[in-house]
């Protein structure tokens, strides 16, 4: 995969009152993600070439992908694709990456969700609204030590768009 070709079309920053290594920990350990991603678990082999998983709670398989970039306490590129073999067919692989970097007594994180072709803004409305959610949340938990319980579900013009491209969804 040539990660060239691949363009943000969501970034989210925010800042932590945190240290890089709690952050990083989050980002890769399942017992944290469970907390602040809705229950769902992250499984990482940090190496490149590596496994990424994401399990929801019942532990079935959302999210696969492997490791691309890996400098710890850093920055982690994963692909990132659901299990819905038409989602990838048709709109292609995601790729997130995350940039942690220390400022001052705080922790600034960059979240970039990026394809290699364009999405609709439709289609991205999903992860425009669940990524602040779950930033929001890990921050939350990083800084109270409770996460957030944020319920959702995916927009209705993502369904829609998604619908239209003949993409059921699970």
């Amino acid at each position: 995969m040539d990660v060239k070709n691949f363009k943000p079309a969501i970034v989210y920053t925010i800042y932590i009152a945190s240290t890089p290594e709690k952050v990083w920990e989050a980002l890769t350990q399942a017992e944290f993600s469970r907390q602040y991603f809705s229950g769902h678990a992250v499984e990482v082999d940090l190496r490149v070439g590596g496994a990424f998983i994401m399990r929801t709670p019942d532990g079935a398989l959302h999210i696969s992908g492997e490791v691309i970039e890996c400098e710890p306490l850093k920055r982690l590129t994963v692909t990132f694709n659901v299990n819905w073999p038409a989602l990838l067919e048709k709109l292609g692989p995601t790729l997130v990456t995350y940039e942690i970097e220390q400022v001052g007594d705080a922790v600034k994180l960059t979240m970039l969700q990026s394809h290699d072709r364009e999405i609709s803004d439709d289609i991205l409305s999903g992860g425009r609204t669940g990524w602040p959610a779950i930033l929001s949340s890990l921050k939350s938990l990083l800084e109270t030590g409770n996460a957030l319980e944020i319920q959702m579900q995916p927009p209705e013009r993502m369904l829609a768009a998604l619908k239209e491209l003949g993409i059921g969804t699970p």
